[in-house]
């Protein structure tokens, strides 16, 4: 059966993107308030080492913070393979659930507090255009050399060459390299569980 066979069969007029149960329970845990950079980032990398503990996605997790007060707005890990989705990124996880919780699609909205988003690596191409129009303020990422790529072999796209320049040039601001080790030290335990990279065709426009 083809692709297109199953989808016509199943009739989907819907889909739904969801966090695992296990991922509810670590953020109930979690103070309030996390008022640095290095809490929000430890906690961003606790849940990327989760996801591949308990097999619910790719090493990758993100959080949606009240940049100024550290206020744990919503915390999210990659759910590509679990949901049968290419779009369900971590980031794009935090975000959609993070607007979700707040009622608005604008996280920039003029009577919200600054909004930031905290990421074990650089965003792929896709994350990037999610960042730019969702209305976060301020990115905070672990990395964003070729380390990820090389470590574990998933393709994060082409990046405009100047990216950080673009986000600068609207009005998001950026931070590089919290936590840096540790971050790779998840992407290393991803690479040795054989769990599966999903690069659609590893980069190849075949």
């Amino acid at each position: 059966m083809t692709v297109a066979d199953s989808s016509a069969q199943n009739d989907v007029k819907q889909f739904c993107l969801d966090l695992p149960a296990w991922a509810w329970q670590e953020m109930a845990a979690l103070p309030s308030h996390l008022p640095t950079l290095e809490a929000r980032m430890a906690a961003v990398i606790r849940f990327a080492h989760l996801n591949t503990r308990h097999a619910s996605g790719g090493p990758f997790a993100a959080g949606v913070f009240e940049r100024d007060s550290g206020k744990v707005v919503m915390l999210a890990v990659n759910r590509v393979v679990p949901l049968g989705c290419s779009c369900a990124h971590a980031e794009v996880m935090a975000i959609s659930l993070a607007q979700q919780r707040l009622g608005c699609f604008d996280l920039g909205a003029a009577d919200f507090p600054a909004h930031e988003l905290v990421v074990n690596w650089m965003p792929c191409a896709m994350c990037f255009g999610a960042l730019l129009w969702s209305g976060i303020r301020s990115l905070v990422v672990a990395g964003y050399g070729p380390e990820m790529e090389a470590i574990t072999g998933f393709d994060e796209g082409p990046l405009p060459p100047n990216w950080q320049e673009e986000l600068i040039r609207r009005g998001i601001s950026f931070t590089g390299n919290v936590l840096h080790g540790q971050a790779l030290a998840a992407f290393r335990e991803f690479a040795a569980s054989g769990a599966p990279v999903y690069n659609a065709r590893q980069g190849s426009v075949s």
